[in-house]
């Protein structure tokens, strides 16, 4: 596999995981740990299927201790302190806030070994996160940030810990993709623990709530960190950093398309920025063809 073909398989999370808003808002009333529990759970079971295969892949489960602790640190990590901070702080805010995972990604591959950061890196990223806070502006912040202090702590730091592992996913490039399965179960079993102890219990109530539910598994909670990790691993860490950028934009739009949001003329501006600046960051990769 190519290192453009591994980048390209990479985004392919991007475009999944900008209809996790949408799929999470047609899924009804189900609380989020509840919600991560079978979500992911239905994750691990798409990459299970794949020992049908290959009778011999479930081997790929045996990893050291600190492969499981970055896998499911990272994968539960993440989500319950997004969750948290959607608690604690508005959506929009939390939002903004949490998206500093791309640039931060950009900036941590830089400590890799073999990898060189490059001005049209940082300015893509750069570019891309002030597009995102063109797009969340124009959505209106509200109230006093310190208020939301507690809230807010805990999205820079969902930031801090998805940016972490993802750089650190590459540090562990001899771990299999296929392990992924295990790290999915894993972060179903301490969500289920977490929505036992924190959440009443409820379930879709229509047919078209579970089928949101299966989607959401199969794809944005499901294929979608198989294909990043393989990203994170062969492809251009940078690119796909910067790239990642588009997952608010694309998300507000399909929220429009669906008739959950109203378009706002500053969505144009914010796509503006996002596309140029993920076209900037991903000029190596526009130009010249690399193994």
């Amino acid at each position: 596999m190519t290192k453009r073909s591994a980048t390209l398989i990479g985004m392919t999370a991007i475009l999944m995981w900008s209809l996790l808003a949408l799929l999470t808002v047609a899924s009804g009333a189900m609380p989020p740990f509840q919600l991560a529990a079978v979500t992911f759970a239905i994750g691990a079971c798409v990459g299970a299927l794949s020992w049908i295969a290959r009778p011999g892949g479930w081997r790929a489960l045996r990893q050291p201790f600190a492969a499981w602790l970055v896998g499911v640190g990272g994968l539960f990590g993440y989500h319950a302190l997004y969750f948290i901070s959607l608690r604690y702080a508005p959506p929009a805010e939390a939002g903004l806030v949490n998206y500093l995972w791309p640039l931060l990604i950009v900036l941590f591959s830089a400590l890799l070994p073999g990898e060189r950061l490059a001005l049209h890196h940082v300015v893509g990223a750069l570019l891309g996160l002030a597009g995102t806070i063109m797009l969340f502006a124009g959505r209106g912040l509200s109230g006093s940030l310190l208020a939301y202090a507690p809230g807010l702590g805990a999205a820079f730091t969902a930031a801090f810990v998805w940016s972490t592992y993802s750089v650190l996913s590459r540090r562990l490039a001899a771990v299999p993709t296929e392990a992924v399965t295990g790290f999915c179960a894993g972060t179903s079993l301490l969500a289920a623990i977490c929505h036992r102890l924190l959440e009443a219990t409820v379930w879709p109530q229509t047919p078209l709530q579970w089928l949101a539910v299966l989607a959401l598994g199969v794809g944005p909670v499901g294929v979608a960190f198989y294909t990043w990790d393989i990203g994170m691993k062969r492809g251009d860490i940078r690119v796909i950093g910067a790239a990642a950028y588009a997952t608010p934009l694309l998300s507000t739009a399909f929220l429009i398309l669906a008739g959950y949001a109203q378009a706002a003329p500053t969505l144009v501006v914010a796509a503006l920025l996002i596309a140029g600046g993920g076209l900037i960051a991903a000029k190596d990769m526009l130009v010249r063809r690399d193994g």
